[in-house]
């Protein structure tokens, strides 16, 4: 049976930080080809529209465009649905673009169906169904924040606010390196951002964290942003060996630290159980009930 190899030199695997999931990075974008191809009805709208006459010319046009900006909300609140999926704690979005997006569906398609010298009420109800339609192909907006039992709303709200900040710094750090098509960099990039999610869901868990990484979500995170957004402008003009290996090393120190950081705040988190059960034990002993555990052993 093959054995692994350890030595006086060799790496010991219990030190080591393990490896990111990088599946918490690579996400799919929650709109996919399904919104993609609401773009097309307005393009054919208005296509159609420009040998409908004056009155269907205006209406085809602006129905094209209600339909359009109807297609953009909804890809901007399917985004966010997801991100508000995704965390522990999280504020609903700040305003109901799916909602928004099924209703100027509605307008728009009323508008396209609005011939001029017809009446309102034949494309008043094809706007209304088209506006259902949407509802239920799509749903609504997340209509509550997300919250932890037992943390009061302040607090909460404080974490909700640091990770919001944390996520925008790691979507524009990732934007200024995605820009590059460099591939190396890419998963670079992906791996630091997969090790700060892990402080982030870490804090999200047990809001008690957050001031252990208020400096790593914020200042670190903000700093790494800049310096990726300066790195990818400097690399498109020239490609200096020297930055890019600068630039990789700062994100090796990062994930250091940050592996470092996340696995202090988990340790703590362990010891406060630990001094829980220990207190709670030491109370039930003192009123006389005995602990399964310790009822198998008499």
């Amino acid at each position: 049976m093959a054995r692994r190899f350890g030595g006086r030199y060799s790496p010991d695997p219990q030190t080591r930080s393990p490896a990111p999931d990088l599946r918490d990075t690579a996400r799919v974008d929650p709109a996919g080809a399904r919104v993609n191809l609401l773009f097309v009805p307005p393009a054919l709208l208005a296509l159609f529209s420009l040998g409908a006459g004056p009155a269907g010319l205006v209406a085809g046009l602006v129905g094209a465009g209600v339909l359009t900006a109807a297609a953009f909300l909804l890809r901007d609140g399917l985004r966010a649905e997801a991100e508000w999926r995704a965390r522990s704690v999280a504020r609903r979005p700040a305003w109901p673009r799916k909602m928004m997006a099924s209703g100027l569906t509605g307008l728009g398609v009323a508008l396209a169906a609005w011939s001029g010298d017809g009446g309102l009420f034949g494309p008043l109800l094809y706007g209304i169904a088209a506006s259902g339609l949407h509802v239920a192909a799509f749903g609504i907006d997340p209509m509550s924040d997300k919250r932890i039992d037992g943390v009061d709303d302040h607090q909460q709200d404080r974490v909700a606010k640091v990770v919001d900040e944390a996520e925008s710094y790691l979507a524009q750090m990732r934007e200024a390196i995605s820009g590059l098509r460099d591939r190396a960099l890419d998963e670079r990039v992906a791996a630091f951002q997969a090790r700060a999610r892990e402080m982030i869901r870490t804090v999200e868990r047990d809001p008690r964290d957050l001031t252990q990484a208020r400096r790593y979500l914020g200042v670190y995170l903000m700093g790494a942003r800049d310096a990726s957004v300066k790195f990818a402008d400097l690399w498109s003009r020239g490609r200096d060996s020297a930055a890019r290996a600068e630039y990789e090393s700062l994100l090796t120190d990062l994930d250091a630290n940050f592996a470092a950081r996340t696995e202090t705040m988990l340790l703590s988190d362990r010891t406060d159980m630990d001094i829980e059960i220990r207190v709670l034990r030491d109370r039930l002993a003192r009123e006389g009930v005995v602990a399964p555990s310790e009822r198998g052993n008499e």
